[in-house]
Parts: structure tokens; sequence; C-alpha cells
């Protein structure tokens, strides 16, 4: 089933997101919406809080070859637990802040430990876009957005821009 997006500004993008204590079917069926919605929106990674769900749950492929088999992750209680000196600067989007992309820099590679759906402990090292994309969706986890990491004056413009989206995807539903 396809989520809705939230659209920030959303004060419940900025939450910090609650642990997953107890792995229900509940949780299961989420993560399986996120996926669904994330490859309809289209996009690479999604977290709980961009559907208005304060858990520490997300979802990424970042799979984008041709001919390529997709492969779709569902992390709970993801965290780095380690991460590498060197940098890569990445464009990055976010489907929650559509249409805006900014270059940010982040760890070149992460080692991330996590509760997958069966509610193993896995632990794997990611570099390249998958490194900038765990970062990317557990930052969400925290409560910090892709802009965060821009100068103020570009964050406020941006931020300016959604609110004028969100008021215009309002009066076309109304």
């Amino acid at each position: 089933m396809l989520r809705p997006i939230l659209i920030h500004p959303d004060p419940r993008l900025k939450k910090l997101a609650d642990p997953v204590t107890d792995l229900s079917d509940d949780l299961r069926a989420v993560a399986s919406d996120m996926l669904e919605t994330m490859y309809d929106a289209p996009g690479i990674g999604l977290a709980a809080p961009q559907i208005g769900l304060s858990k520490r749950l997300i979802v990424l492929d970042c799979v984008k070859a041709e001919g390529e088999a997709p492969r779709p992750l569902a992390m709970f209680n993801p965290e780095v637990i380690a991460s590498s000196d060197e940098t890569s600067v990445y464009e990055e989007g976010c489907l929650s802040i559509p249409e805006i992309y900014a270059e940010v820099t982040r760890p070149a590679e992460v080692e991330v430990r996590w509760m997958d759906l069966d509610g193993k402990e896995n632990q794997e090292v990611f570099t390249g876009l998958w490194a900038t994309c765990v970062q990317h969706e557990i930052d969400h986890l925290d409560g910090k957005l892709f802009i965060d990491y821009l100068k103020p004056l570009k964050r406020q413009m941006i931020t300016r821009k959604m609110v004028k989206l969100k008021r215009e995807r309002a009066r076309e539903k109304a």
C-alpha cells in the first residue's frame, strides 16, 4: 500500500524516532509499504518519519544498473558503528523535499548494524551511493534533513519553496 510522504517543513520530520522494541507483523507490513512507496516515488531510500511514523525504520535500494537485480533492504534500529575519515560528496535529494538537490559531504564508507525483517542482527560495510543513502536515512531517524548540512540562507530558501509547494498542493486538493 502506498503511503503519503510528508513534505518539509513538518514537525514530525524533526523529531527523534523511537527505537523498535517489538518487531511485529504490523511493522513488517509498514516496511513493505515503505518499499512500495519508495519505488513508486521513485527514490532509493525512505525513513519511517517521512510517512509520519516515529519509529527507527528505514528502507533502501541503491541498485540502479539496468538488468541488475534489486536489493531492497529494511533496517530496524540501524546505527553507524564505524565510519571512514575519507569523505565523498554526492548530490542528494529527498522525497520529503521534492525536486531540490544539493551537494553533501559525508564519510565515504560506513559500517552499519541493524535488525532485519526476521529480527536477526546484521552488520555490513557500505560504500559509494549506498553509504550516502544509509547515512541520509539514518539522519531522518535523528530528525535531521540533508538541507541541515547547507548554509542557513540556502536552507531558508529551500524551506520557503517547500512551504509554497505545500500551499499549491493543498489548493489543488481543495
